[in-house]
């Protein structure tokens, strides 16, 4: 098969904007990895007119994806999860082609996962994580119990994300089984949530009573990246002045529930400002005396 792709990836590997050349092929016949395709060729270039592009074939009866992305492109969706499925094909790929070892660098990386990423991971699935888990309770509380379900299922989905990124490890699609092997606490709420045969109001509600403590156990740390931004300032943050800071936009659409969380916590104050109009004043947040001093 690789000599059949050759002639594909050989064009581009020509062009000295090209980096390099992933190969990753189907190992089993239901992986997600390569999103239903037989072989995923991604090739990573310096320059390019558009930020990626992707194109399929058929080959001697294998499906085929191209995906041609731009380095900065590339390191975003790493840094951000933008796009899940590229960690794994730069971990499970071959390099067929490596200009200057970028590959092999680029893959020495990600199993290093730096702590300063892992920070800013940790940051964005607990902001989807709380947001998520806010939603259930209010959906719960309303009576919407298979609305409540199902965001359940999704933030005992970004919780599962969280743990494994906090062992140091980037989540891959099937990241159950990651749980599994490193986070029992996390994978028996789980089990015990798709398994249980109470009625589903009940299992929502115990759920919620199980998710409350082990999300709060995880809160100082999972947040640390916008605790240590809040720590530049000694007096208190508008949240325009929080939502518009340059390290936060990674997460900045869920700012607001990671902050309602935090304070219905305890992580973080709540100060009023008087403003110009009678008895309105402007919320301010600011991190508590604790959490400044041993955060």
């Amino acid at each position: 098969m690789e000599n059949s792709l050759r002639p594909i990836y050989q064009e581009h590997a020509s062009n000295p904007n090209t980096l390099g050349v992933l190969l990753i092929e189907k190992i089993q016949h239901d992986s997600p990895v390569t999103d239903g395709f037989d072989v995923i060729l991604l090739i990573i270039v310096d320059e390019y007119e558009q930020n990626w592009y992707v194109k399929h074939y058929e080959i001697e009866g294998k499906t085929v994806a191209l995906h041609i992305v731009r380095m900065d492109v590339l390191v975003e969706w790493i840094d951000t999860s933008g796009y899940r499925r590229a960690v794994e094909w730069i971990i499970l790929g071959k390099s067929v082609f490596d200009r200057n070892e970028y590959i092999a660098r680029l893959k020495e990386q990600l199993r290093d996962f730096p702590k300063e990423k892992r920070d800013l991971r940790k940051m964005i699935d607990f902001g989807k994580l709380v947001k998520s888990y806010s939603e259930a309770k209010a959906l719960y509380e309303t009576g919407e119990f298979n609305d409540a379900h199902s965001k359940i299922l999704n933030s005992l989905h970004y919780l599962a994300r969280l743990a494994v990124i906090e062992k140091g490890y980037y989540p891959e699609v099937t990241v159950w089984s990651q749980v599994k092997k490193i986070d029992s606490e996390v994978y028996k709420l789980y089990e015990v949530f798709i398994e249980s045969n109470e009625a589903v109001y009940k299992r929502i509600e115990l759920m919620i009573i199980g998710m409350d403590f082990v999300i709060h156990n995880r809160a100082m740390i999972s947040a640390k990246h916008l605790l240590d931004i809040m720590k530049t300032k000694e007096s208190a943050w508008s949240y325009a002045e929080i939502k518009s800071h340059v390290m936060i936009q990674p997460y900045r659409l869920d700012l607001s529930a990671i902050l309602s969380y935090l304070v219905e916590k305890n992580i973080i104050n709540v100060v009023l400002e008087q403003t110009k109009g009678h008895a309105v004043y402007q919320r301010k947040y600011i991190l508590t005396d604790e959490v400044t001093h041993n955060n």
